[in-house]
């Protein structure tokens, strides 16, 4: 067959499959449109998820009689006046959107501008245009899509239920949201309000955190910091949650240049790479960022749908954004999340001690009986040194002491369950992790001697540790023996499959040895022989502090535990611990006498 130009409706369909894949694609489109257009308020209608309906109807600037036939050609657009492709100012710039649409489904256009007496319409059937007519609508456009892939019944059957393609809409019309804070949006589903995003006043920083709290919740907003960064033309703001406040995937992660929403590997990665030392590996944070580029150093011409960009100073992008991220993390180091609900407190309940023989009671001992509130705590009939016995419960007699020269993390009171330590301020009662917060301590200061390029201090086992390992394993531990032991972990080849260990890192005491070179070598082998172990550096450190650490289940007295919380307060990140689980829980005060009804 010979060489031929496709027809024009042929062309278009090529062209939907590129940008139309789903009813969430139509809207996107037309609601940056709509941006584009300078609307302040947005609505968008739904029936069957889009399949059936898709309706977007904005206040902004309208199109003439004229420009409404030119708007359903292909590459006809009003955002490019200088034909620069690296001076693009809008988030269309294609002029392929609507007549791509058009193409796959039947398109009604009703629009009227500012100066006009009238509005004028269009429909577009399949590819096939009608003449402008008059119309009622006020100012603005109203953009309607019906029956879509009714042209391509093949592409319709790969649609989802509704419900999934209407998160989908919800989804995308979120992402958009949280760029233009300033703008109103509002989602329906048949009669159903999905999306409620007023219009948000305040200086940016205000307005961006109100429409981040609306869309991403209230503990984003409560546990997140302020990102605020500028350097040779690019500037990165925006807000990113504390190690604490972390997910099992990235979908939370909101990315933004020139604020057009993206999905960048390279950003994506930076985020990460930010996080290292302070987030367990397969765990996310939470962020909103946005970058801002002069658009001749940035292309958003690499992709039909463009969620993807080319930077072109990469490097540049990628180390101020791990360097404006870590710089906020080390700002609130100490800080811990707090997204605890305090009404859960009210359905916990304690333990049934009663529930086995060891518990019944002895004979010629007094029985003391609390008898609880119906649906708050269930009865229970304990002998009271029984009870403290089970709830570890560790209170020593204190003098008066002034809260106003202690730390932000109070005076200990008590040790619960051999693992918690109960301490006090003003305003507050604050619950520590004693393993999660010594684990960071230790941590951190491993790091700081490392950095130093000083070898931590070590002790010299008085009988040095043999362990048996695998061949394989034997040798991978001696192939980084002289990087281990700027750790101060000296270790020597003993026999033909162990290894025996000499000096222990100063700060673990009396920690598991054997168990401390098993991991070690289980991590070796998970990375491979081909990484540099100064690049693991961090999980070294984690590794080692992890044995090093105060143990769950370990008795301390009060000044064991004050110690513990003053070196908290002078610890980088001590507000996670190194897996990036919060270290304390900070409860008010006023959120407890709220539970009790002490308003």
């Amino acid at each position: 067959m010979s060489i031929r130009i496709l027809p024009s409706n042929l062309v278009n369909q090529i062209a939907a499959g590129e940008v139309v894949e789903r009813p969430a694609s139509v809207v996107k489109e037309l609601v940056e449109n709509a941006i584009d257009a300078g609307a302040k308020s947005i609505e968008v209608r739904l029936i069957d998820g889009g399949k059936a309906l898709i309706s977007v109807t904005d206040d902004g600037k309208g199109m003439s009689a004229d420009e409404l036939p030119l708007a359903v050609e292909r590459h006809a657009t009003s955002k490019l006046p200088d034909d620069n492709l690296f001076n693009i100012n809008f988030f269309g710039f294609r002029g392929e959107a609507l007549p791509s649409i058009a193409s796959v489904a039947r398109l009604t256009i009703v629009s009227r501008t500012k100066e006009a007496d009238s509005a004028w319409k269009i429909n577009v059937d399949g590819g096939c245009k009608s003449e402008v007519c008059p119309a009622a609508h006020p100012k603005g456009t109203r953009i309607e899509v019906r029956d879509l892939f009714y042209a391509t019944p093949a592409r319709l059957k790969f649609l989802k239920a509704s419900n999934s393609e209407t998160a989908q809409c919800v989804d995308i019309l979120n992402r958009i949201a949280l760029a233009n804070a300033d703008v109103s949006f509002y989602l329906y589903d048949g009669d159903r309000k999905k999306v409620s995003l007023p219009a948000c006043n305040g200086d940016l920083f205000e307005s961006r955190l109100e429409r981040l709290a609306a869309v991403m919740g209230r503990d984003f907003a409560g546990n997140s910091i302020l990102i605020n960064a500028e350097r040779e033309g690019i500037k990165i703001t925006g807000y990113s949650s504390l190690p604490t406040l972390n997910k099992a995937n990235s979908l939370s992660q909101f990315l933004f240049v020139n604020n057009r929403p993206v999905r960048d590997k390279l950003l994506l990665g930076a985020v990460k790479g930010a996080y290292q030392d302070v987030l367990a590996s397969g765990r996310y944070p939470v962020c909103a960022l946005f970058i801002d580029v002069a658009p001749k150093d940035v292309d958003v011409n690499v992709h039909p749908t463009k969620a993807e960009v080319r930077f072109y100073d990469a490097a540049s992008v990628r180390s101020l954004l791990v360097g404006a991220i870590r710089n906020g993390l080390n700002l609130h180091a100490n800080r811990s999340s707090n997204v605890l609900n305090l009404s859960e407190l009210v359905a916990d309940q304690v333990p049934d001690f009663c529930s086995c023989e060891d518990n019944k009671l002895e004979e010629g001992k007094p029985n003391y009986v609390y008898q609880s509130k119906p649906g708050f705590f269930s009865s229970r009939q304990v002998v009271l040194p029984e009870l403290e016995h089970k709830l570890s419960v560790r209170v020593e007699p204190q003098e008066d002491i002034s809260y106003e020269n202690v730390g932000e993390l109070g005076v200990a009171k008590a040790q619960f369950h051999d693992t918690y330590i109960i301490s006090q301020t003003q305003d507050s009662i604050i619950i520590t992790d004693q393993h999660a917060a010594h684990e960071r301590i230790v941590m951190e200061r491993l790091k700081e001697s490392l950095y130093k390029k000083s070898k931590p201090a070590s002790q010299i086992l008085l009988i040095p540790e043999v362990i048996d390992l695998d061949a394989v394993e034997k040798n991978r531990l001696l192939a980084v023996a002289s990087e281990l032991s700027k750790f101060g972990l000296l270790l020597e080849e003993f026999g033909t499959t162990a290894v025996i260990v000499r000096e222990i890192p100063a700060l673990l005491g009396n920690c598991d040895v054997h168990a401390l070179i098993h991991d070690i070598a289980e991590q070796i082998a998970e990375w491979g022989t081909g990484f540099e172990l100064g690049e693991k550096l961090h999980l070294i450190c984690a590794t080692i502090a992890c044995h090093g650490s105060v143990r769950a289940g370990r008795k301390l007295n009060i000044d064991e535990m004050n110690k513990l919380l003053r070196d908290m307060e002078h610890t980088p990140h001590s507000g996670q611990c190194n897996h990036g689980r919060p270290t304390y829980v900070r409860l008010k005060i006023s959120d407890i006498a709220h539970l009790f009804d002490r308003n």
